[in-house]
């Protein structure tokens, strides 16, 4: 018999009724994950959820298999992009939808351009909707993209914001600095040669961030008076999502 554990696991202590404890396990490792966490250890995974570490290992396989977790080059775990598809389809049924969308599409409206609004999704960003620029010349991103945090002026005011990324040691430091100073990242070839883009932080009554209202557009077409009209689209949003 498997021997038994001198103290409850979090999900044992709280198990649906009725329900599978493999599950409820399995579940307890992917909300391990906290605010700020780009990835865990395996000793993080166990002493959160109150598990034995071969118990989490076993779990993982099968939370990897199915992508809800991925395995980083350093051994760490991170949360998986079935998690992000999972979350886009998600928002696009919730009423934030009928919040952020319209913001965008006046956005595009008084600028020509497409506009995005990403969210942090682990260590990388969520573009949770998108508006297209009417320009058949544009970038080709799309709801549910998984795209970087150090690149493109969406990931970089995510991390600019994050109180542990944005004030960490690293060569990007003083520009994450100037960012926040700033209220704004607007730059051109950050993340793609040919792509300009500007965005500022949505953020919450508290001053805590919890999105980015991003407009990208063909560099020959950046227009620096189009910061107004983002940051009228992020000031619209305040307090109203997140």
């Amino acid at each position: 018999m498997p021997k038994k554990a001198a103290t409850e696991s979090v999900a044992d202590a709280a198990a649906a009724p009725g329900g599978v404890a493999a599950v409820d396990r399995a579940l307890s490792l992917v909300a391990a994950f906290r605010p700020g966490d780009a990835a865990l250890g395996l000793a993080d995974l166990a002493e959160r959820t109150r598990l034995y570490k071969s118990t989490v290992l076993r779990l993982l396989a099968s939370l990897e298999h199915a992508r809800w977790i991925q395995r980083l080059d350093d051994g760490r775990y991170a949360l998986g992009p079935e998690i992000a598809r999972m979350h886009a389809r998600y928002a696009s049924a919730f009423s934030l939808e009928h919040v952020v969308v319209p913001v965008l599409r006046d956005l595009v409206a008084a600028t020509g351009e497409s506009a995005a609004y990403h969210v942090r999704q682990g260590d990388a960003r969520l573009c949770l909707y998108r508006v297209d620029s009417p320009s058949p010349i544009r970038d080709f991103i799309k709801a549910g993209d998984l795209l970087p945090l150090n690149r493109g002026t969406g990931g970089r005011v995510l991390t600019a914001y994050d109180p542990v990324l944005g004030q960490a040691d690293g060569p990007d430091r003083e520009l994450y600095a100037r960012i926040r100073a700033d209220g704004y990242f607007a730059a051109v070839g950050d993340r793609l040669a040919e792509v300009a883009g500007i965005t500022v932080p949505v953020l919450r009554d508290d001053g805590t961030i919890c999105a980015a209202v991003t407009l990208t557009a063909p560099a020959h077409r950046y227009k620096a008076d189009n910061l107004k009209a983002v940051q009228a689209a992020a000031a619209r949003l305040r307090g109203l999502v997140g």
